[in-house]
């Protein structure tokens, strides 16, 4: 086991793990920190603790030192030059007649290095773009293209919901999204309801997909035959979360011999899950139905966009 402390560089940005040194820090604590990209200005996010060798990536760069005022300072004198430097690096954009869209800009604590990020429909050829910089700043310029997902966890934004976007107030880490999702929250495939305002899938049908799953269990489909106390029954409706399942009884069942039809109740019975029994169950988990199998010309287009990485 090693004794490890997590920081973090950003608020909703990924967990990094870094050995304590012989510091004792709490969290909530600012520290600097040596990385691959120079001196860093961190807070500690998760208080000393032991983990599994095999979860860190060797070597473990350990704490150089509890940041002071003189550190804090720096580091909101850092935050303070980012928009000139976007000022200043956009001009530059514009003189060299480069398609690319600036998005954030960050020093690193030493100012041995300013990193630009941008995002662009290709690649761009921005080596005479690097030089002008290089002679501007004095310093590193490293110039990083960003996907659509990252642009909005960069910027920031409302959702759907009304909220702030996941991504950019505490969702560390993406995770891939895939349309079978909403398709078990039983979401409409409609791109603007579940798209964010990156394009892509919303992030929340990730991580609520998990308790939909678990809810899920033992919910019948739509047009299934269940049995109930009051009688057998076809499934019109489920509600997941709710657990309430609308079904219309059967009054009379088909018969071929007597040439009549299958009759159902005009009105609706509610049900929870367990209350019912799924007569023909497994007849409908014979067959495993391709996720975009219903989907066709346009629709199917755009819900293919929507599922890029």
């Amino acid at each position: 086991m090693v004794k490890i402390v997590g920081i973090k560089f950003k608020d909703a940005g990924k967990l990094y793990y870094f050995s304590p040194g012989g510091h004792k820090v709490d969290v909530g604590d600012n520290v600097i920190v040596e990385t691959a990209r120079g001196l860093e200005f961190g807070k500690v996010t998760l208080a000393e603790t032991e983990v599994k060798e095999s979860e860190i990536v060797a070597p473990l760069k350990s704490i150089i030192r509890i940041a002071n005022e003189k550190d804090k300072k720096k580091h909101k004198e850092n935050l303070a030059k980012k928009e000139e430097a976007m000022r200043l690096c956009q001009e530059k954009v514009d003189a060299h007649g480069l398609e690319m869209k600036l998005i954030d800009v960050e020093y690193t604590f030493d100012n041995s290095k300013v990193v630009f990020y941008f995002t662009a429909d290709g690649r761009v050829d921005f080596r005479e773009l690097v030089k002008d910089l290089a002679a501007v700043f004095r310093m590193r310029i490293e110039l990083r293209q960003i996907g659509v997902r990252d642009e909005a966890k960069m910027l920031g934004g409302v959702g759907n919901c009304g909220r702030g976007l996941c991504c950019n107030t505490w969702l560390s880490d993406f995770e891939p999204v895939s349309i079978k999702m909403a398709k078990v929250q039983n979401l409409s495939l409609n791109p603007s309801k579940i798209s964010g305002i990156c394009g892509r899938l919303m992030c929340c049908l990730k991580f609520e997909n998990e308790v939909y799953t678990h809810l899920k269990k033992g919910m019948p489909s739509v047009g299934e035959r269940v049995k109930t106390p009051d009688g057998m029954a076809v499934v019109t409706d489920v509600n997941i979360l709710e657990n309430i399942i609308k079904t219309r009884l059967v009054v009379e069942e088909y018969s071929k011999e007597k040439g009549t039809e299958e009759k159902l109740s005009t009105e609706l019975y509610n049900y929870s899950k367990e209350e019912i029994k799924r007569v023909n169950k497994k007849n409908n988990n014979k067959k495993k139905e391709d996720d975009l199998a219903d989907l066709d010309g346009e629709l199917l287009k755009e819900i293919k966009e929507l599922m890029k990485d």
